[in-house]
């Protein structure tokens, strides 16, 4: 059995994630109290209590997304798993690619927190509310899908790219709002089964986040970067990345550039991997593996009896 981690994004955050991990092991409070501490800010108790809206917040979300995704890591390794030995490539979707590099160790916990909140503040700036837009179009090729975004902003004069390719038919496209609305339209008109606003704050993962990948670019520079003990896959090369100055320039890129799910998990599958671990809140990278090889198992850890479970069965 090959084994891969990946670390789920925005979306996959719930008011409670991480409270059950806290509750029974000492490593999970030691990260949780770790993450607060960088933040200067109980980050802790909006994760745990709300309000959801807080918690939801760009700049909440990703560094607790994060943490999560790394206490599960930390309690697994202090239990024996060893991660450097049994899993052979770590990815994670959009911010999750920093909670794999945290896990990694190319980054340390208080750093890879303190630029999530970096990239979440930046990625909310980089647009005025109102102006941006995404869209998840689904059961339309990627053709058809490029090819709409281009014709909207033909006629728009406006920004409009794929942001995602979630695989499963699943695409999410990004940009300025009328762009994406009228992508949105031609895609219906192309006979998308769906084509659906999305309720997000900003257009994530398009050439309007230019001014947050700069900001990345300078955060990144003030930080020590080591080299992975396990290899990351980059979401936008979708190939490994080691030397710090590739990943640095993968990590910017990826602020603009397109989160390349689908052929990541095709990677993996054509990489001899034969199961994906999702390591943190939800189970939303283990249902897109699904839909994208069901030959791949897929395993989800969020909580103590999920860890106990995947221990025994990797004694």
């Amino acid at each position: 059995m090959t084994t891969a981690f990946t670390f789920p994004g925005q979306g996959s955050q719930a008011v409670g994630m991480g409270k059950e991990l806290a509750d029974a092991f000492p490593e999970a409070r030691d990260v949780f109290g770790e993450v607060d501490e960088a933040l200067g800010e109980k980050l802790s108790a909006v994760m745990w209590e709300g309000p959801e809206e807080t918690l939801t917040l760009t700049a909440n979300a990703q560094p607790a997304l994060m943490a999560v995704s790394v206490a599960v890591v930390r309690v697994l390794e202090a239990r024996g798993y060893d991660l450097a030995a049994k899993a052979s490539y770590l990815a994670g979707h959009s911010l999750g690619e920093y909670s794999a590099h945290c896990a990694a160790g190319t980054f340390s916990l208080a750093d890879t927190a303190r630029l999530l909140r970096i990239r979440g503040n930046a990625m909310q700036a980089a647009v005025p509310v109102g102006e941006g837009a995404m869209a998840a179009i689904i059961g339309l090729e990627n053709d058809d899908v490029e090819f709409v975004c281009e014709a909207a902003a033909g006629e728009t004069g406006g920004v409009c790219q794929i942001a995602n390719d979630n695989g499963g038919g699943q695409l999410v496209i990004s940009g300025g709002k009328a762009a994406v609305e009228r992508a949105a339209a031609l895609a219906s008109d192309k006979g998308a089964k769906r084509a659906l606003m999305l309720p997000v704050s900003a257009p994530f993962h398009s050439a309007l986040m230019a001014p947050a990948a700069e900001a990345m670019r300078e955060a990144l520079s003030q930080v020590t970067i080591n080299t992975p003990r396990v290899p990351v896959i980059a979401n936008v090369t979708v190939a490994p990345v080691s030397a710090p100055a590739d990943i640095v320039a993968r990590l910017v890129e990826q602020v603009t550039g397109q989160v390349r799910w689908r052929e990541t998990v095709e990677w993996f599958a054509g990489s001899g991997v034969t199961t994906l671990v999702e390591a943190g809140s939800g189970k939303v990278l283990t249902g897109l593996a699904r839909r994208i090889d069901k030959a791949l198992a897929g395993v989800a850890i969020n909580g103590p009896a999920d860890i106990e479970a995947f221990l025994q069965a990797n004694a």
